[in-house]
């Protein structure tokens, strides 16, 4: 996994490739999923929350080992405005809020936060492609048609 550790994928770069560490499967192109039976990352989720689906807990619980975790970051850019990144990471920074479920975590800095709170992460998989994705955000006021890049609720 060392060559993965430290490796940012924005989620439009994850539509084109699939990365492969010691057989196990990181990330590749996305696609629009329904949503899986829905799952909280706290008994008080709220507002403020991140909801993991069962199939990204489960995902999670494949690609991670020891310490690592998903980072999920909104950056600007995309077509829309703004897109999501996600990387395998092992480092909590002091302004990260962590959600995990079922020794999976997911972990979102709090600038980032504002962007997506409220949203539920989902790993979705297809025969082509599979990769993990942001649906129903609150804060997002529309998207581009691939789904890596939204606009924010003024």
């Amino acid at each position: 996994m060392a060559a993965v550790r430290g490796l940012s994928l924005t989620a439009v770069a994850l539509r084109a490739v699939t990365l492969w560490s010691g057989g196990r499967l990181l990330a590749a192109s996305r696609g629009p999923r329904a949503l899986r039976e829905l799952s909280s990352s706290s008994p008080e989720a709220g507002e403020g929350q991140i909801h993991l689906t069962d199939s990204c807990v489960q995902r999670l619980l494949e690609i991670t080992e020891g310490s690592e975790f998903l980072r999920l970051e909104v950056e600007g850019g995309g077509c829309s405005g703004f897109q999501y990144k996600f990387s395998l990471d092992t480092v909590i920074n002091p302004d990260d809020r962590v959600f995990e479920q079922g020794g999976a975590r997911v972990v979102v800095d709090s600038d980032s936060l504002a962007f997506v709170k409220g949203a539920h992460v989902d790993f979705s998989q297809e025969l082509i492609r599979s990769s993990f994705q942001v649906l129903n955000n609150p804060q997002a006021q529309q998207g581009c048609s691939c789904g890596s890049s939204f606009s924010v609720k003024l």
